[in-house]
């Protein structure tokens, strides 16, 4: 018990553009509770677009009854009386998951701070005390050529240990669409990074790959070092993944679409994939991402942590992926940005190819909330 209630909760969006997505514009949902004595937790939801990040910021509001006036040490009492309200707004997962997404981070981030604790300390301690990193972008070049030294650059210049790239995405790469292309793409991308840098391949939500196109350019891509491939198949697919899996030597990847424990539990019962995509912004926060990992244990898979959004999310989601030996990377945005560069103190630096386990209290990091809210949405 703290001796501090939560005073305060507010949710407001921030609009930025995203040098890794080809300067798109993407949307973030943040909480803000604040405590009596003045101490301030932060979360995130990775809500991405417009109406998303209306919604959920509509619902964090709705739902302050159930978090102003509580002892924010209690976040899983808070998790649980949020959770037993959210159904109505999304039985299987959906916007209520955002919403309480930001909020339970909001409430860590305020429990350590009040408990002088690093969220990796409330946890129970880092097993992995760092994490090796890879740059995960997006391929928006018309020129393959150019994206495979810019790539190749993040490994031989940046020092990342390998690279995820998202092919079917904004701008004018075109990856994903042209089998033959894209294994030359994969072949030239390997001779550039050579023999030992992880390399992904992420379908990207925008493309549809039948069965036999997935097989065909993963076991294609397999002859030049491929780590995993991820989402080759729509996730609702489970079956077709799990025929894949069985047909390619390679690490299959999906996940991040899910909401809640759940929705993982039956996603992973047939033995579709090795690595579990979990995003702490979209799966319930951390205590929900918590879950995720037990059932990733249990079943002896491996946890990626998609943190593809702000500093806040990212210090969670290295203090959940430091929390359990089922973790190979953590995935970083090579190209600097306003939401990991701008709106904290200390953005998050790698060295070496490695990511240290934030130690300050809470989330281990310092907001700039004047700088934050320059990239407040205006509607």
């Amino acid at each position: 018990m703290s001796t501090s209630d939560v005073v305060r909760l507010e949710a407001f969006t921030a609009c930025y553009p995203e040098p890794n997505d080809n300067n798109n514009l993407r949307y973030l949902t943040f909480a803000r509770v604040e405590s009596s004595d003045g101490a301030v937790g932060w979360g995130e939801a990775i809500t991405q677009f417009p109406a998303a990040a209306a919604a959920t910021e509509a619902l964090i509001a709705e739902w302050g009854p159930l978090v102003v006036g509580r002892d924010p040490v209690e976040t899983h009492a808070v998790w649980t009386s949020i959770k037993q309200e959210a159904w109505w707004y999304g039985f299987r997962g959906g916007i209520a998951s955002f919403a309480l997404s930001a909020i339970d981070i909001a409430l860590w981030d305020l429990k350590g701070k009040l408990l002088g604790q690093s969220l990796s300390g409330l946890l129970g301690g880092a097993v992995q005390t760092r994490l090796p990193v890879v740059a995960s972008t997006h391929a928006f070049h018309p020129s393959l050529q150019t994206e495979v030294e810019r790539h190749a650059a993040y490994v031989h210049v940046d020092g990342y240990k390998g690279v995820k790239i998202g092919m079917g995405k904004r701008g004018d790469a075109h990856l994903g669409y042209d089998i033959r292309r894209d294994v030359d793409f994969v072949r030239s991308l390997r001779a550039e990074l050579g023999p030992d840098a992880m390399l992904m391949m992420d379908r990207g939500q925008h493309l549809r790959w039948t069965l036999a196109e997935a097989v065909a350019r993963t076991r294609a891509f397999e002859e030049h070092g491929l780590t995993w491939i991820e989402e080759p198949l729509e996730p609702a697919d489970v079956e077709g993944l799990k025929k894949l899996r069985a047909q390619v030597s390679t690490l299959v990847a999906a996940g991040e679409r899910e909401w809640n424990a759940e929705g993982y539990e039956n996603f992973l019962r047939n033995g579709s994939v090795d690595v579990v995509g979990c995003d702490v912004g979209r799966a319930e926060g951390i205590t929900g991402a918590l879950q995720v990992i037990a059932l990733v244990e249990r079943l002896g898979l491996w946890f990626n942590s998609h943190a593809w959004s702000s500093a806040i999310n990212t210090a969670a989601s290295i203090a959940l992926s430091a929390s359990t030996t089922r973790c190979l990377l953590q995935e970083m945005k090579p190209d600097a940005n306003p939401m990991q560069n701008e709106i904290v103190a200390s953005p998050f630096v790698h060295r070496d190819g490695y990511i240290d386990v934030p130690t300050g209290p809470g989330l281990g990091v310092e907001v700039d909330e004047a700088e934050l809210r320059k990239y407040a949405w205006r509607r």
